[in-house]
């Protein structure tokens, strides 16, 4: 098998001086860097399918910052951004802020809070990934049910008996159990307990309860 690669952390700036200066800070902290002139460069670059995070100036010639932001945030799995400018201004930080930037910090910089804004997208990109990840094997496993699986764990979540499934299902108790181990089997839960909460984040909800009646004295 091979190993995933190492987080990359991406520089846009049009300032050589910076970039230089990022990338040096970066690498000295042990992490690999890729840096690009212009946000266009780095528009051009191959998609990127591993960890990482965009350090992105605002103002610069041509594209700027937002506009690269709002043109990444169009593909899957986009990148944490954290923002640098030494322009930067209340308007543009909500702006970024609120397209989903990360952080937002202004020029020049300070070292620690940079390398802690960093650290903190990795963590939180791998996160993303290693949850996009679970969800895609999962909606996987979840396409392997038979239409009769399915039915099956559609009652077990619903906290009924295999005699209550099977009278439901007008099948036997004994072909319930065979259903029931295979759904347990495929999706990889250890107990109903584990069962439910997968369904819960695959988004299947249990048989809605029966209405209660309420009898007239």
């Amino acid at each position: 098998m091979t190993a995933p690669a190492a987080p990359l952390v991406f520089v846009v700036d049009d300032d050589p001086t910076m970039r230089r200066g990022l990338a040096r800070l970066l690498r000295s902290a042990g992490l690999a860097v890729e840096t690009f002139p212009s946000a266009e460069a780095y528009r051009d670059r191959p998609r990127f399918e591993g960890t990482g995070c965009l350090i992105l100036d605002i103002c610069m010639p041509g594209m700027d910052g937002l506009s690269l932001q709002e043109e990444l945030a169009k593909a899957p799995d986009s990148l944490p951004i954290i923002f640098l400018t030494g322009q930067g201004n209340i308007p543009s930080s909500v702006r970024a802020l609120k397209r989903g930037a990360l952080d937002f910090l202004t020029k020049p910089v300070d070292e620690s809070a940079l390398l802690e804004a960093v650290r903190s997208a990795l963590e939180r990109h791998a996160r993303e990934r290693a949850a996009s990840a679970w969800m895609a094997d999962m909606r996987e496993r979840l396409a392997t049910l038979s239409p009769r699986e399915r039915e099956v764990l559609k009652g077990v979540i619903s906290g009924d008996l295999n005699k209550q499934i099977a009278v439901k299902l007008g099948i036997e108790e004994a072909t319930v159990k065979v259903h029931r181990g295979h759904v347990m089997q495929k999706l990889g839960a250890a107990s109903v307990a584990d069962l439910v909460h997968l369904c819960g984040r695959l988004g299947i909800e249990p048989y809605p309860a029966p209405p209660t009646t309420t009898k007239v004295q």
